[in-house]
């Protein structure tokens, strides 16, 4: 029995008062009377991309949008991308957090005469802006040949003769919103299957450009410098397409070193010793199918971002990007050059280490960059722009980031080291990515995702030591199999529609934060222990971290599992004053089988609506997910004491 002391009798008293006053607080009540579209400016934006609706800014091309107007949610919710919108719609989630629909609203571009330019982009007569139409009266085109830069896109029509007629122009199909409800929906279980293959997908073809690029090495040598040339330079002008330029042992000082065509230049590892001037890159490859190996660069100028100056405001967003992060100093530049290799290379620099531009295809392995000790005097050690490259097998010290992406969509980072500086993997306008397997010490954030990508796939990390392990954004992120211990902050639940599974979230200050508005997050089969705080979740409403009857393990809980299925016998709600204590404080079982705790519990887990923030979980596990690396952490906190 526990021992009941007046500090026990003052934190009950205290937890009870604020029970009561949680369980006290009314619901919203549900909007009544005919509900309007409102400015979509005026919405809590989601769905899409950022970097689709960047350009449709810029360019001036159509991306239909959505509005949701919920009974029990005061925000209006506006969607990028109609799909996201039915799928948000349809899902269990969505309804019990924030109610019924109380009504859909769509573009409606029946009026203003859409047409498809070449590039399939939808735009409008005239640039017209399309007005507003019901889901449920409206006629949807799927299938035909309207896109946005990231993928295709449905086309709503208040009429169904001009959906018909577009549909027979630009091909597709007709169909109701009860239809792209049905297709926009797919089963947990499919979405994760789907993940795992997008996963396995991203690693095949990573496999063939590293194989692909491994022919890049075994040129022959045409060309030695000091035997058949003076300088690098003069080597690299003799040496005919698809041979190398070898540099013996020794130090060369050079300015930039410009490889214009299709060679490979080799050192004889780090004893070859290229030395800049301090004035800029070192090396710049500027043909497709270049390649530098074993040798070290130093030397490279201190000029990391060439922003814009204030009196300059004309360009487009795209290029702003570009110049703060990829105009840069580096140690060497792949400039256009697609298909090319960088292996092998140590790189010296308190800018960049390697800069990716428009060079889809490009493998980078086996590098080491050693950054400025302060992220602040530092950059990045890759920046991957405007097309997918692989990044393996090397290591990031220090700096500002250690790969920084811009665009460069389906690119692989995997298997990496990254050690200090800000952010280890910094995703930007980036989607379907795939970043696994890396191991991150002593970072700000291990990976963050920025600016609303979709699709991306962060599996098997270990971030550990770190501000915080994982940040994302956008929706359709895969979180899976990854490690996060001994941080600040484990992982934060952020976005829509993102997949939590299999992730171990040992030894944080907290384990989990939950910032998202949107219930739609799946947070399943996670292994959630031994945090000084296992949950902070304080704004949106309730989230359930359940889904089909699967929910997370969150330690031994003094709870019962009397049918043996596996999951204790009532809900947990691990951000809650109560439960978080329980294996804690011996008087938190007590209060929290009270009839109040009991009653408050089932209203938050089956009640549309009901005020308040946090986490509760349907289905606590009893056993862990992921044992055995449960097991490996335990045993390196031993071995470490």
């Amino acid at each position: 029995m526990a021992i009941v002391t007046p500090s026990t009798t003052r934190w009950v008293a205290g937890i009870t008062a604020l029970v009561l006053v949680l369980a006290s607080v009314s619901f919203v009540v549900p909007a009544t009377g005919t509900v309007s579209p409102a400015p979509f400016e005026d919405t809590v934006k989601t769905g899409g991309t950022a970097v689709d609706v960047r350009i449709s800014e810029v360019e001036g091309f159509e991306v239909p949008v959505a509005q949701v107007h919920f009974s029990r949610y005061r925000y209006v919710i506006g969607y990028y991308d109609v799909t996201t919108a039915a799928a948000d719609i349809a899902s269990p989630e969505s309804t019990r957090q924030f109610g019924d629909p109380l009504a859909v609203f769509v573009s409606d571009y029946a009026t203003v005469t859409p047409l498809v330019d070449d590039e399939g982009y939808l735009r409008t007569q005239h640039n017209r802006q399309p007005g507003w139409v019901e889901a449920s009266d409206a006629s949807f085109v799927v299938d035909s040949g309207a896109r946005v830069p990231t993928r295709p896109i449905v086309v709503p029509f208040s009429d169904t003769d001009a959906a018909q007629s577009f549909a027979d122009e630009y091909g597709g199909d007709v169909v109701d919103w009860e239809t792209v409800q049905d297709r926009s929906e797919n089963p947990l279980d499919v979405r994760i299957a789907a993940f795992e293959r997008s996963v396995a997908t991203h690693h095949e073809w990573a496999n063939r450009t590293v194989a692909a690029s491994d022919s890049l090495f075994d040129r022959p040598v045409s060309t030695v410098v000091g035997e058949d040339a003076p300088t690098i330079e003069a080597a690299i002008e003799s040496a005919p397409e698809n041979t190398a330029v070898y540099v013996p042992p020794g130090t060369y000082s050079v300015d930039t070193v410009d490889v214009n065509r299709s060679i490979t230049l080799v050192g004889a590892g780090p004893d070859t010793r290229v030395v800049g001037d301090g004035n800029g890159t070192v090396v710049h490859v500027r043909a497709d199918r270049g390649a530098v190996t074993n040798l070290a660069i130093s030397g490279i100028g201190d000029v990391g971002t060439r922003r814009l100056q204030a009196t300059n405001e004309s360009v487009d967003w795209d290029t702003r990007v570009q110049l703060a992060y990829g105009r840069g100093d580096a140690g060497i530049v792949l400039d256009g050059a697609n298909q090319s290799a960088v292996r092998g290379v140590r790189i010296d620099t308190n800018a960049s280490g390697i800069i990716v531009r428009e060079s889809a295809d490009s493998v980078l392995a086996n590098v080491t960059v050693q950054g400025a000790p302060m992220a602040s005097d530092g950059f990045m050690g890759v920046v991957l722009i405007g097309g997918r490259s692989v990044v393996e097998q090397s290591t990031f010290l220090d700096g500002r980031d250690g790969v920084y992406t811009h665009r460069a969509d389906g690119s692989v980072i995997r298997n990496n080291r990254m050690e200090g500086g800000r952010y280890a993997v910094h995703e930007m306008y980036t989607s379907d990515a795939l970043v696994a397997d890396n191991v991150v010490r002593d970072a700000r954030v291990g990976v963050i995702i920025m600016t609303r990508p979709v699709g991306n796939l962060v599996v098997g990390n270990d971030v550990r030591e770190s501000g915080l392990g994982f940040i994302p954004a956008g929706s359709e992120t895969y979180v899976a199999d990854n490690v996060f211990a001994d941080n600040e902050f484990g992982m934060t639940v952020s976005g829509d529609r993102q997949v939590f599974t299999r992730n171990v979230v040992v030894r944080n200050e907290i384990g989990v934060h939950g910032s998202s508005t949107f219930p739609t997050n799946v947070v399943i089969r996670n292994d959630i222990v031994y945090n000084d705080q296992h949950v902070d979740s304080k704004l949106g409403p309730m989230r359930t971290w359940t889904r089909d009857g699967q929910g997370n393990y969150w330690g031994d809980l003094p709870l019962e599992d009397a049918d043996g299925d596996g999951a204790y016998d009532r809900a947990f709600q691990p951000s809650g004053p109560v439960d978080a204590e329980l294996g804690r404080h011996p008087a938190a079982l007590t209060l929290s089988q009270s009839p109040v705790m009991d009653a408050l519990r089932r209203a938050r887990t089956e009640v549309a609506g009901l005020r308040g923030s946090g986490v509760v979980d349907a289905a606590p596990r009893t056993t862990p997910v992921r044992p055995d690396a449960l097991a490996a952490l335990n045993e390196t906190e031993e071995t470490d004491a």
